[in-house]
């Protein structure tokens, strides 16, 4: 899986990737909506990029490694990811996700990968809804979520706050 638009490419992770996502995850502004607290050892996050490689063998998604082509740099990661668990009801249903390191918000790098996995997903694999959920203080990416075109169906509790639920359809995905 490898996507590309004009600032990024977006591949699977490799165990290489494991130093730069482990900058990003052990980052208390980056963790601050997520609902687990940043990480503190390395090795967490080489656990988790062979969860996601394990994920691109299983399901044929997961989440990709963001490279800025201009650094060569990861500088987050973005993606589909089959939810093979249940979240606000929903399981077995393919979900829009992203986290970035702090000095890339603000840059449109969340919506240009963000708009990159959705023309995979609606175009490439055929999904007819994507699904997507944002704690409900975290203002930027519930707004990158209603510019793609996601609409608001629905609330649900996590032990860190509420989160927003939101689908999108392919018949009204606005490429």
């Amino acid at each position: 899986m490898y996507l590309e638009t004009e600032r990024l490419i977006l591949r699977k992770f490799e165990e290489i990737d494991a130093e730069r996502m482990f900058l990003m995850d052990s980052h208390p502004e980056v963790m601050k909506y997520i609902g687990m607290p940043p990480l503190t050892d390395i090795r967490e996050t080489e656990n988790i990029i062979t969860v996601i490689r394990q994920q691109y063998a299983d399901y044929g998604v997961g989440r990709l490694a963001v490279i800025e082509k201009e650094s060569g740099l990861l500088i987050g990661w973005s993606g589909l990811k089959f939810l093979t668990q249940e979240v606000n009801g929903y399981e077995n249903v393919y979900d829009l996700g992203y986290r970035f390191m702090p000095e890339y918000w603000g840059k449109g790098f969340a919506s240009e990968s963000a708009k990159a996995s959705l023309d995979f997903g609606f175009n490439g694999l055929k999904i007819d809804v994507i699904y997507a959920h944002a704690h409900f203080e975290n203002q930027a990416s519930n707004h990158i979520l209603k510019k793609l075109g996601f609409i608001k169906t629905g609330e649900f509790s996590e032990p860190d706050g509420i989160c927003f639920w939101y689908e999108l359809n392919r018949k009204n995905y606005i490429q």
